[in-house]
């Protein structure tokens, strides 16, 4: 690891924090049932029905090796157990719920949500189907959310409108069986053996919709079940009818939508179709690409429309069998190196429905020997995946993976632990090692980052396959509804680029920051606005690095001069390897003379080596830290010039983590505090979790903001509201101090890291917790404060595009597509020069400011220029970049609170 001074400075600045092209369901409405098979059962009705169990309490029979036999290292006794099931044989209630694997570009080291990651998805979720939640945070007496200044523009969207053909009723009726049916798949086929007393219905596990209104209530129908002669009693009871655009009426439309995508004879891996026939092979790195599809239909500001995002699902072609056979061959412990690879990945299996499973523990006490036990007796798992699925298990000695079902799919029904065999899993989603290699990401990203016109081209096709698929066509004419053949049109406005100043007293050192928001090559004429004199600093160098770091020295005293930033030779300090123990030794050494920052010369991006650097110097002592790899510091091709570009990079960070200020954009607000927030789970223990909170001060008079930075553990699902509420407190103290015991007149909240399943609980909780707070500390003072709260949300589905290409930097839609019960508008903040930008959505919680809409939109762009690990705008405001930084360093490498005095530094960057 190491402080990247390129950051974003390649393919798409600081992107969505996911990655471009990769599936991301959040904020996507998902119709579809709200029962899965059992897992990985093909007719959920298992065939060989196995008792209930308890898996933590299970005996284990052992059976003796023969003496004399010599085991594999890895072999075990053979174990028996009543209780020990693969992952078919489940019992009561079953029900799957699975979450698509992200795969991103960008870790975010597990972001939590509203309520420290207590629930994460960006909505609920009822089997594979998304719940919308409707979440009112329009004011009935809001003023017009829609701006009018800049440039007036059309945009295509990735949107088709939905239209019903009538206003005909729909009736909703729930459903009971009698005896109790425990699979979604017996139960569909239960009410399929009854549709014709029912007419044209959609069924969804607990309920069910028809056209034609039953004649008694309730309604009892007698069916049997194919499979083994069994009797049961559908009792239909009538709940109402179903018109307008209510919630219910949504969940209809995915449901009608989901059942016509089931015509286009489309995979459902996780919530998501993807397409395995149109798979991109990419076989030097022994990965496939499955393409497929996001949607989601809700009502819009007029229409009701249908959001179809493209998306794509990497499959490893190896399975988990070809891993552990690789740590049987390494060094070490085989089972920890076993572990380490597999543990909380994402497998899908290679029988059946290809399911998909988070592993939970590997069991090397049960292997495919092991028998479990069924109504018929006892039954081993290579016995029945060959009568079940005529599966041959080639290595009967092999552990056993475990996935571990989440408390409330144990609520609904789901067993605690389903047992998958290596062999016939396949790892999804790719690895951090994997995830550094240039080549290998750069050749998934030739087939993700789709240009808009051929993301145009793609929707149209998904267009076309539904409305000439027989069976597609056929749902949609049954259920009176039509989807519109042409993208959604918008009308969207481009602000005037914004002007970049240099220098606090001289305007003539300014730059336009153009139609690409950029202006990197504006320091070659330029200072910085504010510098702090390096004088006393210290740098670590790894035997064998030394001329590598003369050179990169004296370029970067050559670009710090250029910008008018004073860097003295620093004390060199030579160690014998890159070990984190020989670092932590001179470190704490070196801390004692009381530096101004001290560089860290390393020579790959080892996490460990990263933080421990970063916690000696971050949190036992506040001194800050500038970390580079040797790779960074090496010219390409004997090219100065690019050393040159990093030292810049380079001198910008180490002045802002000293307290500089590299340019500022004008701030039409005196007296304001801008706010960042957002979480970041952590990596080491996922039971807790960081907040961490950044504020830009703006005081009356004076041109360029300071800063202040804290950071709250929590919990894992505790509630946030009062860390954020009390972190506001602080940031006003600062603010206070900062600026002779003057409390700022406005404060404006940009919070990030919210799903829309966590907006009814921030809106309702976080909001009236900061408004209370501030209530108190503004008690008896003359002004009252003017809270504006934002909630930023960066992984949306929503694409814009401007004649078949990206909208220029400055894009604002605030119509047709935004929601009306929402404050909310689109902004096009980043140019990207690879893939289709991805604008970030906006939602005014709470606006005391008395502001347009204008100028919010236009104060909001303004804050995405003032990210200063990138000489150009940012997807989201610089605060809420900032924030997501200091998160992630705390979740991920210091994994506690850092030291308080470097809190009024961007240490972090």
């Amino acid at each position: 690891m190491a402080d990247n001074p390129q950051e974003g400075s390649s393919g798409g600045r600081i992107r969505a924090r996911g990655y471009v092209g990769a599936s991301s369901s959040r904020g996507g409405y998902n119709g579809g049932s709200s029962r899965g098979a059992w897992p990985g059962s093909d007719n959920g009705q298992g065939g060989q029905r196995s008792q209930v169990g308890n898996f933590e309490h299970r005996q284990k029979q052992f059976q003796h090796l023969e003496p004399g036999r010599s085991p594999k290292p890895y072999e075990r006794p053979e174990v028996s157990s009543p209780n020990v099931r693969p992952k078919e044989e489940m019992s009561a209630l079953e029900s799957e719920v699975k979450t698509e694997e992200k795969y991103q570009h960008g870790r975010d080291g597990g972001r939590g949500g509203a309520r420290g990651g207590g629930r994460g998805a960006r909505g609920g979720l009822r089997g594979n189907r998304y719940l919308p939640e409707i979440v009112h945070t329009r004011s009935n007496t809001a003023v017009s959310k829609q701006g009018n200044s800049g440039k007036q523009v059309m945009l295509q969207t990735n949107y088709f409108r939905v239209v019903r053909k009538d206003d005909e009723r729909l009736f909703h009726y729930r459903v009971d069986f009698k005896p109790t049916v425990e699979t979604s798949k017996q139960m569909s086929s239960l009410i399929y053996n009854i549709k014709e007393k029912l007419g044209g219905y959609l069924f969804d596990g607990t309920q069910i919709f028809t056209r034609t209104k039953l004649d008694a209530d309730p309604t009892e129908f007698t069916t049997k079940d194919r499979t083994n002669e069994e009797s049961y009693i559908i009792t239909l009871r009538r709940v109402g009818v179903i018109s307008g655009t209510n919630e219910t009426a949504f969940m209809i439309y995915n449901l009608i939508n989901r059942k016509a995508m089931g015509g286009l004879k489309l995979q459902i891996i996780g919530r998501n179709f993807f397409d395995p026939e149109a798979k991109i092979a990419i076989r030097q790195y022994g990965i496939d690409l499955y393409p497929g599809y996001v949607t989601s239909i809700r009502q819009h500001e007029q229409d009701v429309l249908m959001c179809a995002e493209l998306t794509h699902r990497v499959m490893r072609t190896d399975t988990c069998y070809s891993l552990f056979e690789h740590c049987m061959n390494q060094r070490g412990n085989y089972k920890d190196n076993y572990k380490r690879m597999v543990l909380g990945s994402i497998v899908m299996t290679t029988y059946g429905k290809n399911n998909t499973y988070t592993v939970s523990d590997v069991e090397f006490d049960v292997n495919p020997e092991s028998s479990f036990q069924t109504k018929n007796g006892p039954i081993t798992f290579m016995q029945y995946f060959k009568e079940r699925y005529n599966v041959l298990i080639r290595d009967p000695r092999q552990p056993m993976l475990v996935s571990r079902s989440k408390a409330r799919d144990i609520r609904a029904g789901m067993p605690e632990l389903i047992y998958l065999v290596p062999e016939l899993s396949r790892i999804t989603g790719i690895t951090d090692e994997m995830r550094r290699d240039f080549h290998l990401m750069r050749a998934i990203a030739d087939h993700t980052r789709l240009t808009p016109d051929k993301r145009i081209q793609r929707l149209e096709v998904f267009n076309r396959r539904l409305q000439q698929s027989k069976e597609s066509s056929e749902v949609f004419k049954f259920w009176k509804t039509e989807l519109d053949r042409r993208l959604v049109e918008v009308p969207a406005r481009v602000l005037a680029p914004e002007t970049v100043f240099f220098h606090p007293e001289q305007d003539n050192y300014k730059v336009l920051a153009g139609e690409m928001a950029e202006w990197q090559m504006a320091f070659r004429n330029n200072p910085m606005y504010l510098t702090v004199a390096l004088t006393n600093w210290c740098v670590v160098i790894p035997g064998g690095s030394e001329r590598l770091i003369g050179d990169f020295m004296s370029c970067l005293k050559q670009a710090a001069s250029q910008m008018y930033f004073q860097i003295e030779e620093p004390r060199r300090v030579l160690i014998p390897n890159d070990s984190p123990v020989v670092y932590v030794e001179q470190l704490s050494q070196i801390v004692q003379r009381d530096p101004q920052l001290i560089m860290c010369l390393v020579t790959n991006d080892k996490a460990d080596r990263y933080s421990a650097i970063k916690k000696k110097c971050c949190v036992d002592r506040a001194v800050p830290t500038q970390v580079l790899k040797t790779r960074t510091i090496t010219p390409k091709g004997g090219n100065v010039r690019t050393l040159m570009s990093v030292a810049t990079k380079v001198a910008i960070q180490m002045n802002c983590k000293l307290g500089g200020i590299p340019w500022v954009i004008k701030s039409p607000l005196a007296s304001v505090m801008v706010i960042g927030y957002d979480v970041c789970k952590d990596s080491k223990d996922r039971s807790k979790g960081y907040g961490a909170l950044v504020a830009s001060m703006y005081g009356a008079g004076i041109k360029h903001p300071k800063y202040y930075s804290t950071v709250n553990q929590h919990a894992y699902g505790e509630e946030l509201s009062n860390f954020l509420a009390i972190n506001v407190i602080k940031a006003i103290r600062a603010y206070q101090s900062s600026f002779g015991n003057i409390m700022p007149q406005r404060i404006v909240v940009y919070r990030d890291g919210v799903g829309d399943g966590d907006l009814g609980f921030v809106h309702e909780h976080e909001v009236g917790a900061v408004k209370e707070k501030l209530e108190l500390a503004y008690k008896g003072q003359e002004i009252t404060p003017k809270l504006t709260f934002f909630v930023v949300n960066k992984r949306i589905n929503t694409r814009l595009f401007h004649d078949k290409r990206n909208p220029t930097p400055g894009t604002i839609v605030d119509d047709i597509i935004t929601l009306p019960e929402r404050n909310d508008f689109f902004l096009v903040s980043q140019s990207v020069r690879q893939g289709t930008v991805s604008p970030t959505s906006y939602n005014i919680l709470c606006d005391e400011s008395g502001l347009s809409a204008d100028r919010l939109q236009l104060y909001t762009f303004k804050q995405t220029h003032m990210y200063y690990n990138w000489s150009g705008t940012v997807g989201v405001p610089a605060v809420c970049q900032y924030a997501h930084k200091l998160a992630a360093l705390a979740g991920q490498y210091l994994h506690q609170a850092p030291n308080t005095w470097l809190e009024k530094k961007l240490y972090f960057l």
